[in-house]
């Protein structure tokens, strides 16, 4: 999508309804406004056609029951008179006035419409608007033999408001969807285009942003900006003004995750950074960096430990620790010293394991201090809830207000269109819950968390209030999507440490 250099409000579908029906209640027409959407989206989608390679001139636009529909039947006969070529392929109508409104300017300016869903031809575009923003339940086998046949269509395809059968506050398919390459959304974004499984679906996403919002209108996230720009470095500073670093972890069989997470917070700024772990990664470590600095995980009294932690701006727990006793004990001691410090603590990987298997067996989750950051995946978030990666797919935002209010501390839910929810903003008026729309199917790969985990306690430690954590997890997406610009298949987080020295200086 284009990238976001301002902060982009995003909703859920029943304030935008409600937003609607304020509207309208101050004597504004609702047919009006169907004018509008329609008009608007008519121009957009000109626009589109005058960019393609070759000439568009034969539309479908495939119409539903509902309101949605009657922006599909006006946008119709907008490029009708446009001098397009458009047929409407259109279910049985509601009942609703404007609706029917809309079905008759259509047929008045003579535009073929077809009762039912087979295509007489192809067509070098189908507009999509079956089905609006309401939609919350399972398709039936009808509508989804149609959803499978439009995205079997070679033509350019059009989403008016969402991708019909996608939800949109989940971003699920119901259980299938129309495939867009543009989906142009009214009033307001939904949530739903942009987290779950909504980038298979959405194409690019634009809003028609037609009706000023009112002081009733609230957000449920924002759109992460694509551009971060990180404080400029003074001319007389050294390593120790740009933080140090914790990076805890590493079984004996397990080594390269903290290798990884090191490499990261080095790249992303970090002025020192220690690896604790099992010694006998120690030599492989400093073959790979000489700048870090190694402690033995086995060495270290509880004494230790808690000087360790005074010593440093950040620490980040859990990566290639693994689950068996060695690794417990080692949880178990490094979590009680660093949840009463006031260092920033970064939370992954093994360490959220533990941290459920605590919670599961107290019945008493521990609560996260501030300035504590937790990054699971689905599977991690399933076993912090005790339920299942499904049912966390399902919906992922509620989801992660769960985990917050589980678990305290601030929560990254990762994956496509990653989550970052914020138990206290330092903006008052914006909203806590942050969605990343950078990122590319090439980061789904071993090491891309323990990378994340890295550049988070880096970040941290040089920057602290001065740096959100929906920033970081934006940072790390484009240095992903930086890799990506060569190919995704075959796309490995050891080579990160490159592209994320990128991102950081730009």
């Amino acid at each position: 999508m284009p990238q976001q250099v301002y902060h982009s409000p995003v909703y859920h579908s029943q304030s935008i309804q409600a937003w609607e029906q304020r509207w309208f209640a101050r004597q504004n027409s609702s047919y009006g406004l169907m004018q509008q959407v329609a008009w608007t989206l008519h121009l957009q989608i000109r626009k589109i056609f005058a960019k393609q390679p070759s000439t568009i001139q034969k539309i479908a636009v495939c119409c539903g029951q509902g309101n949605n529909a009657g922006d599909g039947y006006l946008t119709a006969k907008y490029l009708k008179q446009a001098g397009f070529q458009v047929d409407i392929y259109a279910a049985t109508r509601g009942s609703s006035a404007d609706l029917h409104q809309a079905f008759l300017e259509a047929q008045t300016e003579q535009v073929n419409i077809i009762q039912g869903f087979a295509f007489q031809q192809s067509y070098d575009c189908y507009i999509d608007a079956l089905f609006g923003i309401g939609l919350d339940r399972p398709l039936n086998d009808e509508w989804q033999s149609l959803i499978h046949a439009m995205n079997q269509q070679a033509g350019l395809k059009i989403a008016v408001d969402i991708p019909s059968g996608l939800n949109a506050n989940t971003g699920q398919p119901l259980p299938c969807a129309i495939k867009a390459d543009y989906t142009f959304t009214a009033l307001g974004l939904k949530a739903g285009l942009f987290t779950g499984q909504a980038q298979e679906y959405t194409g690019l996403v634009d809003v028609l942003d037609l009706i000023p919002a009112d002081a009733e209108l609230k957000a449920l996230a924002q759109l992460t900006p694509h551009l971060i720009q990180l404080p400029a470095r003074q001319a007389f500073g050294h390593k120790g003004s740009y933080g140090h670093v914790l990076i805890v972890g590493g079984h004996a069989q397990m080594g390269g995750a903290v290798m990884m997470a090191a490499e990261a917070a080095s790249s992303a700024g970090a002025g020192k950074v220690t690896v604790v772990c099992h010694a006998k990664h120690h030599v492989a470590i400093l073959s790979r960096a000489p700048n870090l600095m190694l402690r033995d995980i086995d060495a270290l009294t509880g004494a230790e430990i808690q000087h360790l932690i005074s010593q440093v701006d950040a620490v980040s727990l859990g990566m290639g620790l693994g689950r068996d006793a060695w690794a417990e004990q080692h949880y178990a001691d490094w979590f009680a010293a660093l949840n009463q410090s006031e260092v920033e603590v970064v939370y992954d990987a093994d360490a959220l394991w533990f941290l459920a298997k605590q919670a599961h067996s107290s019945h008493h989750p521990a609560q996260l201090k501030p300035n504590s950051y937790a990054t699971p995946h689905s599977g991690e978030a399933a076993t912090l809830l005790n339920t299942t990666v499904a049912a966390i797919e399902a919906d992922r935002i509620a989801a992660i207000q769960q985990l917050q209010q589980r678990y305290a501390g601030d929560w990254v839910l990762k994956g496509s269109g990653s989550l970052t929810l914020q138990a206290a903003s330092t903006e008052p008026q914006a909203s806590s819950l942050w969605i990343c729309t950078a990122g590319n199917p090439g980061m789904g790969t071993g090491g891309m968390g323990d990378v994340l985990a890295g550049m988070i306690a880096s970040l941290k430690a040089q920057f602290h209030h001065k740096i959100q954590l929906h920033e970081i997890v934006m940072l790390h997406a484009l240095a992903g999507d930086v890799l990506a610009q060569q190919g995704m298949r075959g796309l490995q987080a050891q080579h990160m440490s490159q592209a994320i020295y990128q991102v950081v200086n730009r």
